[in-house]
């Protein structure tokens, strides 16, 4: 068994997040693990741009109110204790409510991630479906 060191949390790239985002590395798998595991922290408003996996993505929500969106889908909003997977190669995005922080569990394997365009805020502002 070990105790392993956590790196500091680190303020996420305008590239690839509009609005604040911060993460806490969970754990980043070595060879022959590819799992990776992040807590991340957005501020009210904060998404990530779209992007897909290449093995598939699983968000579990901790705290807030959570928004996703497939490309072409609807926005699902999402509550503490709701998962969300997203299948190898959906382009997506996800983030918090314009008035709530959110807190997710990122969940994916390996460095295989396609980062596109941001989202607009016509996109960020549409109609929602409340997730069950």
């Amino acid at each position: 068994m070990e105790l392993l060191q956590r790196p500091a949390t680190r303020k996420l790239p305008e590239a690839m997040f509009t609005g604040d985002a911060w993460a806490d590395v969970i754990y980043r798998g070595e060879e022959p693990s590819k799992a990776r595991a992040n807590a991340v922290h957005f501020a009210p408003g904060a998404r990530t741009a779209w992007h897909s996996h290449g093995i598939g993505q699983t968000l579990c929500i901790v705290e807030g109110i959570a928004l996703i969106q497939s490309r072409g889908g609807e926005i699902l909003e999402a509550h503490p204790g709701q998962v969300i997977w997203t299948p190898p190669g959906e382009e997506h995005w996800h983030g918090a409510a314009p008035d709530h922080f959110m807190t997710h569990i990122a969940l994916w394997e390996g460095d295989d991630v396609n980062w596109l365009d941001h989202v607009t805020d016509a996109q960020y502002t549409g109609p929602r479906t409340r997730g069950l």
